[in-house]
């Protein structure tokens, strides 16, 4: 049993008239244990110094203590002190039965609706093909590590640097250069802020330049954050079609030229993986300065393509300042990490940091200074280069897999970059029947039908493949395989 001190003062609650000290205390400390406020384990104070904490003759703490030693919840031992033991837990003696307040049908109402990951089917474990997370056991940790141990021992030369809103000033210098490189992206450190990710980005971009009934455009089938974000305020999302090129602007103008903005993902769509043309590009930037509109370029996972030139952002097209651009480096690194950016038009930044202080005032951190340090020495471009070949070979397994196991079952598409892939079925199955019957296998894929908000459904699957190594996949395969082949003659 691990063993902790009680270092904090326990909150009881207030004698009851014509109640008994000894009583009093013994139900409250009897209520503590069962509930778990005070842990297996966790050593009491000494009797003398309990009674003194809480204005009680030592003989009643001592009878109370003796009492429930008796009935099993505590042990006393010379030398141990009075420790709480491993009791069955019991329904509280206060627990009731409470009405919600008036007040919270109406406030939640507008979240209570059905979201994409409502009805997933349940896999215990990362099992294939999850998208939730990269290559974690390839990360270099004990390197982070000494990073982290470095900055704790020089903990001044971050805690006291000058904080503006927007984050630790030597890391927004550090994105600036790396994005300017890698993405051609022109910015200064001024121009960006630190998140937390990419939905605390759109959370705040949201709030910031739409109100209610404000049209927004959206990729269809598209990211789910993103919507949500949206929905959020109560704008209203306007499914735009992607095709090969992307987003199909001549359809965003048919159906509401006058939108105030645009989400996009013009790097590798999410869901369906296509790179937005140049030509494509062009229009949605020539749309959004005439519109006066927004543009929201996500430039998640671009760090992974495995084939052709790196394609430049959307941003370093913009003439006009209405690209906001974002990005985030949990799954580039890992996600518990929750770091992102949002690079502003200068004269957003302003406006953004204001709104962003009624909810944040200090917006330094620890990991981000650690952070700095692996972006500056060196570390995330020699990783970003690893991790590329490694992905590269798991998706190479993955579509040669596809070809052996999955014919006539699912084809899998030959876009060469990102942490996942898309499948199209080829069996009469539905994308959400799919995603069923390869969760009873153990398999878990995403139904491409979660991320349409008009289209018809898709008939696909995304399959996750950073985190699995070449027999993992193998093994994934041939379950999936089994999984479509059953349940084709049930397929509606």
């Amino acid at each position: 049993m691990a063993k902790t001190v009680s270092s904090y003062e326990l909150t009881l609650g207030a004698c009851p008239q014509h109640q008994t000290l000894t009583r009093w205390l013994y139900d409250e400390l009897r209520l503590a244990i069962l509930e778990k406020r005070l842990a297996p384990g966790t050593r009491l104070p000494a009797s003398r110094d309990f009674g003194r904490l809480y204005g009680l003759a030592r003989g009643t703490v001592v009878s109370v203590f003796e009492r429930l030693q008796a009935e099993g919840y505590v042990s006393c031992r010379v030398g141990s002190g009075t420790r709480v033991n491993r009791v069955a837990a019991v329904s509280p003696t206060r627990a009731r039965h409470l009405t919600p307040p008036a007040y919270i049908p109406g406030v939640v109402s507008g979240y209570a609706r059905p979201k994409p990951w409502i009805g997933l089917p349940r896999i215990e474990g990362v099992r294939p093909f999850s998208m939730q997370q990269p290559a974690i056991a390839e990360f270099p940790a004990k390197l982070w590590g000494s990073l982290a141990a470095r900055r704790a021992r020089q903990f001044t030369s971050w805690l006291q640097t000058e904080d503006d809103g927007r984050g630790y000033r030597p890391l927004r210098e550090a994105i600036t250069h790396y994005l300017a490189s890698s993405r051609g992206v022109r910015s200064s450190p001024k121009q960006i802020v630190i998140v937390s990710g990419v939905q605390q980005a759109l959370d705040l971009l949201s709030r910031v330049l739409l109100k209610r009934d404000d049209p927004v455009w959206m990729e269809d089938p598209g990211y789910f954050g993103a919507s949500i974000a949206f929905e959020s305020v109560g704008a209203k999302i306007i499914p735009v079609p992607v095709d090969s090129e992307g987003l199909s602007v001549s359809a965003g103008l048919r159906m509401c030229p006058q939108a105030k903005g645009v989400y996009v993902t013009p790097a590798h769509q999410f869901p369906l993986g296509m790179t937005m043309s140049l030509e494509r590009r062009m229009e949605v930037l020539n749309w959004a300065s005439r519109a006066g509109a927004f543009v929201i370029e996500d430039d998640y996972d671009s760090e992974y393509r495995f084939e052709g030139q790196p394609v430049p952002a959307m941003q370093t097209l913009d003439r006009n300042s209405n690209v906001v651009f974002i990005g985030s480096f949990s799954k580039m690194l890992f996600p518990s990490l929750r770091m992102g950016y949002v690079v502003l038009p200068p004269q957003l930044a302003d406006y953004f940091l204001a709104f962003r202080s009624r909810t944040d005032f200090r917006s330094l951190s620890f990991d981000q200074a650690v952070l700095c340090d692996f972006i500056v020495e060196g570390h995330l471009g020699r990783h970003l280069r690893r991790m590329r070949n490694l992905y590269a070979s798991r998706l190479d397994a993955l579509i040669a897999g596809g070809e052996r196991y999955l014919k006539g079952l699912l084809k899998i598409s030959g876009v060469r970059a990102g942490l996942y892939t898309v499948g199209f079925l080829e069996n009469g199955m539905n994308s959400r029947r799919a995603e069923t019957a390869a969760a009873a296998r153990g398999v878990e894929v995403f139904a491409l039908d979660r991320y349409t908000l008009r289209r018809q459904d898709p008939k696909g699957l995304l399959l996750g493949f950073a985190a699995f190594d070449e027999a993992a996949i193998r093994k994934g395969l041939i379950q999936l395989a089994a999984a479509l082949d059953q349940n084709v003659s049930a397929a509606v």
